[in-house]
């Protein structure tokens, strides 16, 4: 077997599919996805491509695969390990048709990470956007640009870009109890946690992730009742980053819109 397959390397999954294993496996360090391979990179920046922070499932090569195989792109995409500092992984105030509560960035000051930058080209970035409901006038996520003032982004080789492009919730993240927002656990826990502290989201969803999960997956109604409880439930706070939503976040020569995919 092909050493460099996403079989062999354990990266194949792809949580649209399994979405209790939501945000997918993501790679040790930087790569290529190319089709079913992710090859070695030969340099850390792409001039031309447009940076895209990766908070949830768009760090896992068989998600992207996934959404690009929906729309017939198959150009490699470059993956880039990075060092953040200033923002952490939250949870989304929403529930996704696709079975799953997705993750959201949220403002944290001095709070460092390692996360991927996607390098997209146009059209891998028109399907991205698609893919989180940008071109929708309600949809969950919007594109907005981050400067290295507010996040600081570090490549491996010690270069600081210069910002970064990310998806901010529209509707807010769910919070610890405290107010802040909580941070996202993982699927299977995530769902645990917020089916035992609320007997409304069990009568709506089951008792197990694994019923969460299949009550949710294609059944819009049920999704937009349960993120609707978690509002009238009080369970969503704010992410600090909510001053960039409604900025412009396209470029020339994004490519067309295409219908979005369920999120």
């Amino acid at each position: 077997m092909d050493a460099c397959t996403l079989q062999a390397l354990g990266l194949a999954m792809a949580p649209r599919e399994h979405p209790l294993l939501y945000p997918g496996t993501w790679p040790a360090d930087s790569g290529l996805l190319d089709g079913e391979r992710f090859l070695p990179l030969d340099r850390l920046t792409h001039p031309g491509r447009t940076p895209v922070l990766a908070i949830g499932s768009n760090a896992c090569p068989g998600q992207l695969r996934h959404k690009m195989a929906e729309f017939g792109i198959r150009s490699p995409i470059p993956m880039v390990k990075v060092r953040v500092t200033g923002l952490e992984i939250g949870v989304s105030a929403h529930v996704s048709r696709l079975g799953y509560v997705s993750a959201s960035p949220f403002h944290a000051p001095g709070r460092v990470r390692e996360l991927f930058v996607l390098w997209l080209d146009a059209d891998q970035l028109t399907v991205i956007d698609a893919s989180e409901g940008v071109p929708l006038p309600y949809g969950n996520y919007r594109r907005v640009w981050l400067s290295s003032a507010e996040v600081r982004v570090d490549l491996a080789d010690g270069t600081t870009l210069p910002g970064v492009f990310s998806y901010v919730n529209r509707r807010g993240v769910l919070h610890n109890g405290s107010r802040a927002p909580r941070t996202h656990p993982g699927q299977r826990a995530l769902i645990g946690e917020l089916l035992l502290g609320s007997a409304r989201l069990r009568e709506l969803f089951g008792v197990t992730p694994e019923e969460f999960c299949a009550r949710a997956r294609a059944d819009r109604r049920l999704c937009e009742r349960g993120t609707r409880l978690f509002r009238r439930e009080k369970l969503v706070t704010v992410h600090g980053l909510e001053r960039y939503i409604g900025q412009q976040t396209g470029r020339p020569g994004t490519g067309p819109s295409l219908s979005p995919p369920s999120t």
